[in-house]
């Protein structure tokens, strides 16, 4: 398509906590903008900015160059992108290009690279990092998988959207690299909450442990942004629970593929899910504290911490 970046016509499925910033960054930058959602009214605030409202994913990708989707889970990437009356491939011309940015399976990614190209489209998984901090900043970390030809041709919208972006390698690299990122994240998450956890219970000022740990070489990106909310219990979402819960399933799923054995994501996985099966999908990755707060109560009868003891046995509860 021979279109200056600023000229692109640029389709967006999912305006979600991450998806409204991202879109709104490419609609900053002078791309016109169609844009779809289930839920229409999360739309609303694009819409007064000047995005038109598409009616399905299809006509989103009709009227569109390139079109990204970032959805729930990879059951909802395959019905907004193959479902031959309304996805995005029955929408999009010869020519154009998709980019899902949702964290889903890689061996989906290599099925829709697979279908897109056979219909002259060029695919890229591009999974992202940086959750809602990132997504708002412009300056999210983004994973690509696909040729290198449609990497380049939408290099200036991720460029938009992010501060990092690098092909990994062909379709699924993007998602194997999300994965590899995930079960970083969920085992710092553990780190971060049983270090404040320790902190407060030896009396220590919690707040002035992570400007402490922060600025050294434990310091991480779950430390200076989630510590503070993990120390104020504060569990409003910028990544929610029941997504990263999707995302270890996965990357459990692929790792015993590999017969490859990761303890610290198996239990990583357990607590996430307990708090899932206990009402907390909808809240932040850091309530992970609530859960290592229940465990760690000196008495393990309380009614509150059965699911969690049934879990985890083996826990040591002092």
């Amino acid at each position: 398509l021979d279109r200056t970046p600023s000229m692109m016509r640029v389709g967006w499925v999912g305006v979600g906590v991450m998806g409204k910033h991202m879109c709104g960054h490419l609609m900053d930058k002078g791309h016109a903008a169609t844009v779809f959602s289930r839920t229409a009214s999360k739309c609303e605030p694009l819409v007064a900015r000047g995005a038109n409202l598409g009616s399905s994913p299809r006509d989103v990708a009709a009227n569109s160059d390139v079109v990204f989707t970032i959805v729930g889970s990879p059951k909802d990437v395959e019905a907004v992108v193959l479902d031959e009356d309304t996805g995005v491939f029955a929408g999009l011309k010869p020519g154009g290009n998709f980019v899902d940015m949702t964290t889903s399976k890689p061996s989906l990614a290599a099925h829709l690279h697979k279908v897109g190209t056979g219909r002259g489209i060029g695919v890229l998984d591009a999974p992202v990092s940086g959750g809602d901090v990132g997504a708002k900043a412009g300056t999210l970390s983004i994973m690509c998988g696909g040729d290198r030809d449609t990497f380049e041709a939408v290099r200036p919208c991720l460029e938009a959207m992010g501060k990092s972006i690098r092909l990994m390698g062909p379709a699924g690299s993007g998602q194997h690299t999300k994965m590899s990122n995930q079960i970083l994240a969920c085992n710092n998450m553990v780190g971060v909450c049983e270090s404040l956890l320790y902190a407060q219970r030896v009396g220590l000022d919690p707040l002035a442990v992570v400007g402490a740990i922060g600025s050294g070489a434990a310091g991480s990106w779950a430390m200076n942004n989630l510590g503070p909310k993990v120390v104020a219990r504060d569990v409003a979402p910028g990544f929610m629970i029941e997504h990263m819960v999707k995302d270890l399933g996965i990357a459990i799923e692929e790792s015993r593929a590999l017969g490859l054995k990761l303890p610290g994501l198996a239990v990583a996985e357990r607590l996430y899910s307990a708090l899932l099966d206990q009402g907390h999908g909808k809240d932040g990755t850091q309530a992970l504290v609530l859960a290592l707060e229940l465990l760690a109560r000196e008495d393990p009868a309380k009614e509150d911490v059965t699911h969690l003891a049934k879990l985890f046995p083996d826990v040591d509860r002092q």
